[in-house]
């Protein structure tokens, strides 16, 4: 009779998980424990509901008593593994599955798990090998392709994702992760018309895979002529779809208890990116942090990145707590968020990330704000601010634009940190009898028709002058027939190739005489790394932030005039100073003391000025408390 109501318990909660109501299965499950402790069933599917609910360390205790009762369940030790892979343990989680491997070497799932778990503890070329090995044993395994092109894409090695990509859909064409990895690898190529037309086929399929609506409007801010109101539109519609979302609603009614009335306590501040490491974002965030009050913050470093680099390192150092959430379901995130408890809390990131914005839509802290990373609105109702400045986002035109108030925070919203292996700028190579060289270094995505229109006026207005690029560029056929129809002779114009280090990158800038930047989509840490060689920057002013973050920082330095306000006049700039190379050289020669005497150097104040601006949003929130409070003044904190 007991083994009749445990088979129809068990077909009960069997049910339940396969209609994905998992709750119900789970408790049916947890049932069936309590009535037979030693039923592996409910101890390995309890714990496969456990992972699939996003509660890694449930999942870790049942799946281990699973393998106590059949030690030898392959399937079981490999969720094992899976689920110390959610819980950021990938020591254990790589151990699991070599013991499992050295029984079965030729079980490929196994091996492209092992990949996942390789690559999620830095060891990408590794990673690399494992999921290659998983599709020589199985060559239509379309997951298998689709891990190699997410690995491949993160060694930027994007021709190489595309193809597998594309592997992993003929092996099976309704591989939804393969279809929105294939436009992530267009847009890698910087094939951007070609990578949105990906990821709306892949939303016209999947209208709730809200990480692909995140990267096509990453996508949309490269586009030349889209309307800033269409922009926002797009922005605003993806925050209406997200905030939706049943987790995103239960997060805000669960949300974090409201804000201790003292305004001047200690707070928490939390920061979260894939970003702490070596990358532009680090460049910028290092000296903040260095130099935020201790005495008024407490940082917490929230890192969603398999890559952990002496820059991870430092910026640990400066934390009092570090987690590493990279691969870990949104739900294990936010259960860790919501332990921690920020006061505040940071995105850095916006839509450049790994997807991570809906979990700012369930409210994790009673403050959110987004800066850095990303040069637009997140869309969001519940990021409450973006912090910014006058120049990138000048008051009144700017703030109908953005779902989040906008705090401008300081005269220029960047204080610049250069590697500490910088080399000495070198003396420009037209003085020395050679031709003008115009460069840009920035990421070729930025690169618009438009872009290389206007360089390519300039190269004509200028004899014998080249253009110099640095990218991940691809010289192929239909690059050059692009800068064809733009109108450039690709004769004068040089492609070199990513650069082995930070040093040997910045030594390139001997290369060049005056640096151009891109529009509508500005460089940020190119222009600053141009500055800091001692390369003038011509920069295209627009009428939205990621096309005026060149005039804040030019506007910083005091060199506005080098900020165009339209395309003849970004042509008659650079005609100027390419045509008086006396006074072009001397400009040049005080471009370092002139960074380093402004206030994208001075670390300490460009701090200060943060961390009143991050205590003005606290007493804010604690404003809203009260309905009878004075209007809150964190929009213009230290503008």
């Amino acid at each position: 009779m007991s083994s009749e109501k445990n088979q129809r318990l068990l077909q009960l909660a069997v049910t339940h998980h396969r209609a994905g109501r998992l709750a119900e299965a789970g408790e049916a499950y947890a049932q069936l424990r309590r009535i037979d402790p030693r039923h592996f069933d409910a101890a390995h599917l309890g714990g496969t509901v456990a992972l699939q609910l996003g509660q890694p360390a449930e999942a870790v205790k049942l799946l281990h008593q699973a393998l106590r009762i059949d030690p030898k369940a392959t399937v079981c030790e490999m969720r094992l593994a899976l689920a110390y892979l959610a819980l950021g343990q990938t020591e254990p989680a790589e151990a699991h599955l070599r013991k499992l491997l050295a029984r079965l070497p030729t079980y490929h799932e196994a091996w492209d798990n092992l990949g996942m778990v390789l690559k999620s503890a830095g060891k990408v070329e590794d990673a690399l090998a494992a999921h290659r090995r998983a599709i020589e044993l199985q060559p239509r395994y379309a997951q298998g392709w689709y891990n190699l092109g997410v690995t491949n894409a993160l060694l930027g090695r994007g021709a190489a994702a595309l193809a597998c990509h594309e592997h992993a859909l003929a092996a099976d064409a309704s591989h939804s992760r393969a279809r929105y990895g294939r436009a992530q690898a267009l847009q890698q190529l910087h094939r951007i018309d070609e990578a949105i037309a990906g990821y709306e086929d892949q939303l016209s399929r999947h209208p709730d895979h809200h990480e692909a609506r995140g990267s096509r409007l990453l996508a949309l801010n490269y586009r030349d002529a889209l309307p800033r109101e269409t922009l926002f539109a797009e922005h605003a519609h993806y925050g209406e779809l997200v905030e939706a979302m049943p987790a995103a609603v239960r997060g805000r009614q669960f949300a974090a208890s409201k804000p201790v009335s003292r305004a001047d306590r200690k707070l928490r501040v939390a920061f979260f990116s894939p970003d702490l490491r070596s990358h532009a974002v680090a460049c910028f965030l290092e000296p903040l942090l260095r130099h935020l009050d201790r005495t008024q913050f407490e940082i917490v470093l929230y890192h969603d990145h398999y890559m952990v680099d002496a820059v991870s390192q430092r910026l640990q150092g400066m934390a009092s707590l570090w987690r590493n959430v990279v691969g870990q379901p949104l739900e294990s995130v936010e259960a860790a968020l919501r332990a921690d408890a920020p006061d505040v809390l940071v995105d850095l990131a916006g839509h450049t990330g790994f997807g991570r914005l809906p979990l700012f839509a369930r409210r994790l802290a009673p403050v959110q704000i987004t800066y850095l990373g990303y040069p637009n609105t997140t869309g969001l109702r519940t990021m409450d601010y973006r912090f910014t400045d006058v120049v990138a986002d000048p008051p009144g035109e700017s703030d109908a634009y953005h779902t989040e108030r906008l705090v401008r925070f300081a005269p220029t919203a960047w204080t610049y940190q250069p590697p500490a292996d910088t080399p000495d700028p070198l003396p420009l190579r037209c003085t020395q009898g050679g031709p003008i060289t115009f460069g840009s270094f920035n990421n070729f995505a930025k690169v618009s028709d438009r872009t290389l229109a206007l360089w390519g006026r300039i190269l004509q207005a200028v004899p014998d002058s080249r253009l110099l690029l640095k990218s991940y560029t691809h010289t192929d056929l239909a690059f050059h027939a692009r800068l064809n129809r733009c109108g450039l002779d690709s004769k004068r114009i040089e492609v070199l190739p990513p650069a082995a280090t930070a040093a040997a990158h910045l030594r390139l800038y001997s290369e060049v005489d005056i640096a151009l930047d891109t529009f509508p989509y500005h460089g940020t840490t190119t222009t600053c790394e141009a500055l800091w060689m001692q390369r003038p920057v011509i920069s295209l002013a627009g009428d939205r932030h990621a096309s005026r973050v060149g005039a804040s920082l030019l506007h910083a330095v005091g060199k506005d005039h080098w900020v165009a306000a339209s395309g003849d006049d970004y042509v008659r700039i650079a005609c100027e100073l390419a045509s008086d190379r006396t006074r072009l050289a001397e400009e040049a020669g005080t471009l370092r003391a002139t960074l380093q005497s402004s206030a994208l150097f001075d670390h300490a104040g460009q701090a200060a000025l943060f961390g009143a601006a991050l205590r003005a949003c606290w007493s804010e929130s604690l404003l809203r408390e009260s309905p009878t409070a004075p209007a809150a003044t964190a929009a213009t904190a230290a503008a």
